[in-house]
């Protein structure tokens, strides 16, 4: 099967190269057949996750502070497709349960009632996908304003409120950080009402700090001030994330 420096023999033909492969003691193959273990693990995890979630990626890093003390920067969260085991006082067919129902049900995720979801504001990929909670449901053409709770409106009236009358039927959403998010996303052109197909899928449970090698790696791991200040300068400060694949 091999010779005396340790390598297959050839005149054993591939099955034999294989058992050495599999049994020497050989530096190189040692870490090369370590890597692809653990690679071969990890693809069987991120597998398994995905049966579980029934969303891909099933795992995203939370990038700033806007859901906090909820959520941190540097969270690991995982990420279930909306419709799954989802209760029966859920918006019309689309999962999701909205602060404004939740209340009535003793509802709660992440420290609030409601559901926490994952959308890609404006529906667009190329936008990087927000993760805040879902407050209440709005029809195509509805004058809101009378929902919205005056801590979070800097108007006397819907004419007042950018998207309002509602452009189209869709949630109203909120990072739960009362210093940097005290208003809706949908009044800071975050994003316009969150249709059910822009929503990616329910935050479910988070894990402190394994974010940050996502994080790190996509060259994201930036001070806190920094994020949110250039955020704030634009659209305000929303809870972006960088998947996890």
């Amino acid at each position: 099967m091999t010779n005396g420096d340790d390598v297959p023999d050839p005149r054993g033909g591939p099955r034999d190269a294989v058992v050495w492969f599999l049994r020497t003691d050989n530096g190189a193959v040692l870490f090369v057949r370590e890597a692809g273990s653990s690679a071969l693990t990890v693809a069987m995890v991120g597998l398994l996750l995905f049966a579980v979630s029934g969303v891909w990626p099933p795992l995203v890093a939370v990038e700033s502070g806007s859901m906090q003390p909820n959520m941190e920067r540097g969270d690991l969260v995982f990420v279930m497709e909306e419709q799954r085991f989802a209760p029966e006082y859920a918006t019309g067919d689309t999962g999701v349960v909205t602060r404004e129902v939740a209340a009535e049900h003793d509802y709660r995720q992440f420290g609030g009632t409601g559901d926490v979801v994952v959308y890609q504001p404006y529906g667009s990929a190329a936008q990087t996908p927000v993760i805040h909670r879902v407050h209440f449901w709005v029809e195509d053409g509805e004058n809101w304003y009378s929902k919205a709770d005056p801590e979070y409106v800097d108007a006397d009236g819907c004419e007042e409120l950018r998207n309002c009358p509602a452009p189209h039927a869709g949630f109203i959403t909120k990072g739960d950080n009362a210093v940097t998010n005290d208003y809706y996303d949908q009044t800071r052109g975050i994003s316009s009402p969150v249709k059910p197909a822009w929503v990616k899928g329910t935050a479910e449970y988070r894990i402190p700090y394994l974010g940050w090698v996502r994080l790190t790696f996509a060259g994201t791991a930036t001070p806190v001030s920094a994020v949110e200040g250039s955020s704030a300068s634009t659209n305000g400060t929303s809870a972006a994330l960088s998947p996890v694949t």
